[in-house]
């Protein structure tokens, strides 16, 4: 123990540290009263400071308790005990207030730390604390919501209903374990702003086990929940059309039979297609194509009722349900009204798009009591409605289940088609219309189907592409018409031009460029005989590689015919842009020439485009004399079609080659 005689050495000494306590006597000569407390205090505020005073004095002590003195001890009731007693609880005291003062600290530096929101009530429901992430969320600060009732500060009400939560304090400890908050709990800001969130309550124990408060730990999950909603949305709807997928209209059509059922009612599922969508796509682009798609959304949407479902399956297909009808001749009622809508013309980047749909419809509970087959039997007609001609609806029928039995099979069969060498190639000529020379063939692709006989591409090609056989029977027709001219060849017959049509997708493999020039190499026919025959949709699919593919064919000297010329973009813009050789004229527009002084001009135009840019037009599906002398009166170079011949074997071709075309009966 050292000793000071007066204020100024006893602040020396503290200077220089090592004291556990102080025992300071109020009547020190250089400071008096209250302010010699203070000015060691200030000095050093973490050693505990014991007063001695006088009874007279007890008030000044009091006040410097009240001040950081952790006693005092009045001078006329000291012994050595009770002085010794006094400074050793000082300095354990003081031990335990820096201690608890750390704790606190520490839980008051973690507590705002963490990502939660925490909030702490006593055991009427006031509230006695919230961390910075409570007040953020709240909007109320600390001092401000110290002793408000929770209701105030904490406002839930259910997002949904909008009705008050039942307060998750209060059942925390009426309970007397942890609870959580209901689903879909908004909490109401302070100002007025909502946020989604999330929480539990637990109460709060003493020493003894009794209930004296509540925690709540609560976080905000807007975002959260919003990502949940988008993904779920993402999962149930067309993210090009926002439509409901097949997943959610699966979900409605067996949501609306259970009620049809409890309520003995009917409903209809029509399945819509695009009539030639393709070509949209092929002329326009797949964006003009989406652009499309879109328009028919919209206008489907607002042709039913709002009860209804209409839902895009992918592509160009869209599935309606019609969730209540009285009689099936309603479901008539609607397609009719969708027919319709569809028939005006749609504006998609600045042009006026017509087209037409095919519709099937079948009925609850007569065509089926589930989703899947109410779906499936719907596109059954729908398929027939293609086959009387498009643009127009039918309704389920039975017999249409043997037609997609048999659409199966054709399916099954062509996977074992190419293996069985079951595809033959005919060819048709293609004439010199001034001279009547056979200039060329065309390569057309027959089935010889082992039940069935020979079938045309229109009754498996459909089908070839939509189970992914296109593309190896492209390559196989491209191989064998390559052989056939290199044995035409070798038998010293004259020299003509083999056309083979190209698919989108073939012309898109990145072998196909390879492809062709081992063709070439192992037929060993000149490229010059190889004409390679694409749509406008297959030019336009991608300009940039599209044309670099063209300029490498056009290298290598293979020539380049456009088919079907007319019915998609017909613009010199494009064509310019990519090495054509030749123009091919749809035969839609040569089976309108009926006579020589018509109203021709669409054909007349081609022709004359044409040799404007130097291509070689060919005229296909001429089938009368009529057609051949308004063709060649206006110029056009070549032609095909039934006048001159019908695709014929290769043997009969090479009959025609020796003969002359117009020295021989046409087969």
């Amino acid at each position: 123990m050292e000793s000071a005689q007066g204020l100024s050495d006893g602040l020396d000494r503290l200077l220089r540290k090592g004291i556990a306590a102080i025992l300071l006597e109020m009547s020190l000569s250089e400071g008096k009263g209250i302010e010699t407390f203070d000015r060691l205090f200030a000095a050093v505020p973490d050693v505990p400071i014991l007063l001695i005073v006088h009874m007279a004095s007890e008030a000044i002590a009091i006040e410097a308790v009240g001040r950081g003195a952790q006693d005092y001890l009045l001078s006329d009731r000291l012994d050595r005990y009770s002085v010794y007693r006094a400074i050793r609880n000082s300095i354990e005291r003081k031990s335990i207030e820096d201690t608890l003062f750390v704790e606190r600290d520490w839980a008051q530096v973690t507590l705002n730390s963490i990502g939660d929101a925490v909030l702490c009530t006593d055991i009427a429901g006031q509230v006695t604390y919230l961390n910075a992430v409570a007040e953020d969320i709240t909007g109320w600060r600390r001092e401000d919501a110290h002793g408000k009732p929770l209701a105030e500060v904490f406002c839930i009400v259910d997002g949904l209903s909008r009705e008050t939560v039942k307060n998750p304090m209060a059942m925390a400890v009426d309970q007397n374990r942890t609870v959580g908050l209901t689903e879909n709990c908004v909490l109401i800001r302070r100002d007025g702003r909502e946020f989604d969130i999330e929480d539990s309550a637990a109460p709060i124990h003493d020493r003894g086990r009794t209930i004296v408060g509540a925690v709540i730990v609560f976080r905000d999950v807007s975002e959260a929940r919003a990502i949940s909603k988008r993904i779920s949305y993402t999962a149930e709807h067309d993210l090009l059309t926002n439509l409901p997928n097949r997943i959610l209209l699966n979900d409605r059509i067996s949501q609306s039979i259970a009620l049809a059922q409890r309520h003995g009612r009917l409903l209809a599922v029509i399945f819509l297609d695009l009539d030639h969508f393709k070509r949209v796509n092929d002329s326009m682009g797949h964006s003009g194509g989406d652009k499309l798609l879109k328009c028919v959304a919209g206008r489907l949407v607002a042709s039913v009722r709002s009860s209804d479902t209409v839902s895009r399956q992918g592509g160009d297909e869209f599935v309606i349900l019609l969730s209540e009808i009285a009689h099936p001749q309603d479901a008539t009622t609607s397609a009719e009204k969708l027919l319709h809508a569809l028939s005006t013309p749609h504006t998609v980047d600045g042009h006026d798009l017509r087209i037409s749909s095919s519709i099937g419809i079948s009925v609850y509970p007569q065509d089926g009591e589930d989703a899947e087959t109410l779906i499936n039997k719907a596109d059954m007609a729908m398929y027939h409605a293609k086959e009387q001609g498009r643009n127009n609806f039918q309704f389920f029928e039975a017999e249409m289940t043997a037609k997609a039995f048999r659409r199966q099979s054709i399916e099954d069969s062509l996977y074992r088609a190419i293996e069985r060498s079951e595809f033959v190639l005919v060819y048709q000529p293609i004439v010199k219309l001034v001279t009547g020379e056979i200039a060329g063939v065309e390569a057309l692709l027959r089935w010889q189907h082992p039940q069935q006989g020979l079938l045309s591409p229109d009754q498996f090609v459909q089908v070839a592409e939509q189970c992914g056989l296109i593309v190896p029977m492209g390559r196989w027709v491209m191989g064998e018409a390559c052989r056939q001219a290199g044995e035409w060849r070798d038998a010293g017959l004259p020299e003509i031009v083999m056309s083979v049509n190209v698919s989108a997708v073939e012309f898109s493999d990145k072998l196909f460029l390879q492809g062709i020039n081992k063709l070439l190499s192992d037929t060993r026919i000149e490229a010059g005989q190889l004409n390679l025959e694409v749509t406008e949709g297959v030019l336009m699919k991608d300009v940039g590689a599209t044309a670099a593919v063209l300029r490498e064919l056009k290298r290598i000297g293979v020539k380049l015919t456009v088919d079907d010329f007319g019915t998609g973009y017909s613009s010199l813009s494009y064509l310019r842009q990519f090495p054509i050789d030749g123009l091919k004229i749809d035969r839609s527009f040569v089976q309108q020439i009926t006579d020589s002084s018509g109203d021709n001009g669409i054909v007349s135009a081609i022709i004359a485009m044409g040799e404007s840019l130097g291509y070689l037009v060919v005229a296909e599906g001429i089938e009368t004399g009529v057609q051949e002398q308004y063709l060649k009166s206006r110029g056009c170079a070549q032609g095909q079609g039934y006048l001159f011949s019908r695709p014929v074997p290769a043997t009969q071709i090479a009959l025609l080659l020796q003969a002359g075309l117009r020295s021989s009966v046409p087969f």
